[in-house]
C-alpha cells in the first residue's frame, strides 16, 4: 500500500468514527452548549434566563420552562445529557422538576410539528401533545412520573409503576446525573446513570417528533446533549 493511499483509508476511517456516538449509535445531532440557543425554542411562562456557553445550559426560571429542540427526531433513538439541579442560594435554586418531553407531536400543527404551535410555558399548555414525558422530582422533589401523553386536554394519563415516591427516585442538589432517554418501536425507556428509572412496552408507540427540556421554578444545568440512531 502506497503512503498516499494508507492516509486516505486513514482518514476515512476516522471521518466514520467521529459519526458514532460514545454511547453506541450513529450520531445524529449534538450541542456542546458553546454557541448559544441556535438550535432551541424557548417557551417561558414568566421569563427567566437562559443561555448555553462554556459547555453548559443553564436554565435559571421563576416559573414554568420548555426548552424546544429544533431537530425533529425519528426512532429507534437514544437521547442522552447530563443535567444537575443547582443550590447556591439563587432565588429559583429549588432543586426540583428534572423534565423532559420526547417524541413530541401536536395534533393542532400542520404534520404534527409542535413547533408550529407557540405556548405560554404553563404546564397545562401541553396537555393536547402525543409524546412521552417523565418528571424527576416534581412538586418540589416529591414525586418522580412518567406519563404517556395521549392529546386531549385535562388528561394525563399515569399507571402506577410509573409514580415513582422513594426517596431514592428523586433529585440530589448540585449532583449530575446522566439522562438517557430511548425511543426503539414498542421499547420506551428513561434511564439514570445507566439504570432503568421507567420502562414502558407501547403497542402504539410515538416513532417521530421533537425532544424537550423542562422545568419549573427552578435552576438546572445541561451538558452534553447528544441524539443517537440506535443500531442492532
Amino acid at each position: 500500500m502506497t503512503r498516499r493511499a494508507f492516509v486516505a483509508g486513514a482518514t476515512a476511517l476516522a471521518a466514520g468514527c467521529a459519526t458514532t456516538a460514545r454511547s453506541g449509535g450513529v450520531l445524529l445531532h449534538e450541542d456542546d452548549f458553546r454557541d448559544g440557543l441556535g438550535q432551541w425554542v424557548v417557551e417561558a411562562e414568566q421569563g427567566g434566563a437562559f443561555r448555553a456557553e462554556g459547555g453548559v445550559l443553564d436554565i435559571d426560571s421563576p416559573a414554568g420552562v420548555t426548552l424546544w429542540f429544533r431537530h425533529a427526531i425519528e426512532g429507534p433513538v437514544a437521547i442522552d445529557y447530563d443535567v444537575e439541579a443547582v443550590a447556591a442560594g439563587g432565588p429559583n435554586d429549588q432543586v426540583s422538576d428534572i423534565n423532559c418531553f420526547w417524541m413530541a407531536t401536536d395534533k393542532r400543527a400542520p404534520g404534527g410539528d409542535v413547533l408550529a404551535v407557540r405556548r405560554s410555558g404553563a404546564f397545562a399548555d401541553y396537555d393536547e401533545l402525543r409524546t412521552y414525558y417523565a418528571g424527576i422530582g416534581g412538586n418540589r422533589n416529591t414525586t418522580s412520573r412518567f406519563r404517556r401523553y395521549i392529546g386531549r386536554r385535562d388528561e394525563r394519563p399515569l399507571l402506577p409503576q410509573h409514580d415513582l415516591s422513594a426517596p431514592a427516585h428523586f433529585i440530589e442538589p448540585n449532583r449530575r446525573y446522566r439522562i438517557r432517554l430511548i425511543a426503539d418501536g414498542r421499547r420506551v425507556e428513561l434511564q439514570r446513570d445507566g439504570r432503568t428509572m421507567f420502562l414502558l412496552d407501547d403497542p402504539e408507540p410515538y416513532t417521530r417528533g421533537h425532544f424537550a427540556l423542562r422545568t419549573t421554578k427552578s435552576h438546572l444545568r445541561v451538558r452534553d446533549f447528544r441524539v443517537s440512531r440506535l443500531t442492532r
